[in-house]
């Protein structure tokens, strides 16, 4: 199926950057397919599970956040029924659960699904009797990780095994550190932190006051740091953070951001993690574009569908300081401030 950009939202050209995007995603399809290790004890879960997760979250924003006339939606609903034949219909997730009880990952792609309504009672009550335990509370995660699983045991009918604010506090965003610390891994530690506030850009209001503020003044030289270090992917999250706060920043900054990725986004639609795209023909391989892919059709989406529902860039939320008010973590005047590390060129990801 092919999908080409609707008209919205012009000025950005996000709708254009994400409908290629799209398409190259559905032309690669079975890329994400899970192979016969994908239930093996020594199964890489990076490149199996860890992708068809991606995908089914991806889509299902996609599909949410276009109109049903839209190609694009009807690329993203077609991506998502794929990607859930994928699972068997969820039956393998209790094949899944048999091999690793205690690992949260099946979960956490499972709660992809089960937010776009598509679920699988059988796991759902083996998954709760695990999370009812002493040793699934006691899962020693990094606390960005913790939100994530907080936020999928809701997705899939479980009690939260705990609250969101102490695990938010613990995150290197939470703390409000001071701007000049921000690096690649921080960055996609924030970005994630941002999602799992936002239910993945559903919730804009899910970010407190005190970050939607910390975030208005840092988030736009970070972004500009990462698409001046042709960080692409982690430049795409950031883009889609900034689509996801209570106060979107302005066209002209989106505009710039988009720009910048167009003119990354290969011919095909694809979109390399990193690095300049000058003289090269295509990516090399699956696995140097498909994230970076789909984080520029999930940020295109959320920029077109967020700027698009109110005509122009919503207003200051409470807690966002007005200009030339001092940002947290700002130095004391006179201070010199360090300039902000650029992104590494290669993403890990926790599994």
């Amino acid at each position: 199926m092919t999908c080409t950009a609707p008209p919205v939202l012009p000025e950005t050209g996000a709708a254009r950057v994400g409908a290629a995007a799209l398409a190259w995603l559905s032309a690669h399809r079975e890329e994400f397919a899970l192979d016969a290790h994908a239930l093996s004890a020594h199964g890489d879960v990076d490149t199996s599970w860890k992708p068809l997760g991606e995908l089914a979250q991806v889509c299902g924003r996609v599909r949410e956040r276009t109109g049903p006339a839209d190609p694009c939606h009807r690329t993203a609903a077609d991506l998502l029924d794929f990607a859930w034949r994928q699972t068997g219909e969820g039956r393998l997730f209790t094949a899944l659960q048999r091999l690793e009880p205690f690992a949260t990952y099946p979960l956490e792609v499972y709660a992809a699904f089960a937010s776009a309504g598509l679920r699988h009672t059988g796991y759902e009550r083996a998954a709760a009797t695990v999370a009812g335990t002493r040793g699934w509370r006691a899962t020693e995660q990094d606390p960005n990780r913790r939100l994530g699983v907080l936020n999928s045991e809701r997705h899939s009918g479980i009690p939260r095994h705990g609250p969101l604010a102490p695990a938010l506090r613990r995150t290197w965003l939470g703390a409000l550190p001071e701007p000049w610390t921000f690096e690649r891994a921080a960055g996609y530690t924030l970005t994630h932190v941002v999602f799992h506030l936002t239910d993945w850009g559903r919730t804009p209001e899910g970010v407190p006051p005190d970050l939607t503020g910390y975030l208005g003044h840092w988030l736009p030289p970070w972004l500009d740091t990462c698409l001046e270090g042709q960080a692409w992917d982690l430049a795409c999250e950031l883009t889609a953070v900034a689509a996801s706060l209570p106060a979107p920043p302005d066209r002209a900054l989106l505009r710039e951001a988009w720009a910048r990725l167009a003119r990354a986004q290969h011919a095909d639609g694809s979109l390399p993690e990193a690095g300049g795209t000058e003289d090269l023909p295509a990516p090399s391989g699956f696995r140097g574009c498909y994230h970076s892919t789909l984080m520029a059709a999930f940020a295109a989406a959320l920029t077109t569908a967020r700027l698009g529902e109110t005509g122009t860039p919503a207003a200051k939320a409470p807690g966002t300081p007005a200009p030339g008010t001092p940002a947290p973590g700002t130095p004391a005047p006179g201070t010199p401030a360090p300039v902000p590390t650029a992104p590494a060129t290669t993403r890990s990801t926790p599994r």
